[in-house]
């Protein structure tokens, strides 16, 4: 069941839930353009996360195009109080993270995830500058590392799709 065809949204309508999911996304500088295509399509709220460090002027146009926006203080976005709105204003009881790695990073320092989704593929790239799971400040330490414990994994062809829970 794809989680944009009709019998999903007919499921998510049964269990007393919006048809589609409100959209999230996370900028602490707002850079992402109000003429990207996530704007062009209209089926559900759009919400910005960003910090009062970015620049009004782009703050202001994403406020246009988004259909609220949450403007932590300071350069840092304050993901307690982002995850507070959107559960207070918004009604959000559970929330899927696709962030990069600096967004995932916070949210593991700030003990937010409570399951992580990993996909793990024959396809292998690196180097130094290279994306991970948790970039920016990351986690550097194995002792200040997070532990998860296999929660459930499931093959599709060369492709392995693991959840985990906290340990």
């Amino acid at each position: 069941m794809s989680p944009g065809g009709k019998e999903y949204q007919k499921k998510r309508v049964e269990r007393g839930l919006a048809e589609f999911n409100l959209r999230v996304i996370v900028s602490r500088t707002a850079s992402i353009s109000p003429k990207a295509h996530v704007f062009k399509k209209r089926f559900s709220p759009i919400l910005l996360l960003t910090t009062e460090g970015a620049p009004k002027t782009k703050v202001n146009a994403l406020s246009k195009a988004a259909d609220d926006v949450f403007v932590s203080l300071g350069t840092e976005l304050d993901l307690a109080a982002a995850l507070r709105w959107l559960r207070e204003k918004w009604k959000v009881k559970r929330l899927l993270c696709e962030g990069g790695g600096e967004l995932n990073a916070a949210m593991f320092r700030g003990g937010f995830v409570d399951e992580l989704y990993l996909t793990i593929c024959p396809f292998i790239f690196g180097g130094r500058n290279a994306p991970t799971l948790a970039d920016g400040e990351g986690i550097e330490g194995l002792t200040d590392g997070r532990r998860f414990k296999l929660k459930k994994s499931e093959r599709v062809g060369d492709e392995l799709f693991c959840v985990y829970r906290p340990a």
